[in-house]
């Protein structure tokens, strides 16, 4: 079973960017994420997912020469 929510660090494995993109986009609205607790912050599991989706559909547009409206 996924889990819902993950820390930081396997956030930013799953995305391959440091910790601190991590924080910045959860900043700037693009991850969600909730901070437990005193401070801890946990990261959406759909969020990512859903990032990773996102940027495989530009991509996928980009690698077959697709024009933009």
């Amino acid at each position: 079973m996924e889990k819902s929510m993950l820390r930081v660090g396997e956030a930013a494995e799953l995305l391959s960017v440091s910790r601190w993109t991590i924080y910045r986009w959860v900043e700037d609205g693009r991850l969600r994420g909730t901070k437990l607790g005193k401070g801890s912050l946990r990261i959406f599991h759909e969020s990512v997912t859903g990032l990773i989706k996102h940027n495989e559909t530009t991509m996928s547009g980009v690698l077959t020469g697709a024009k933009r409206p």
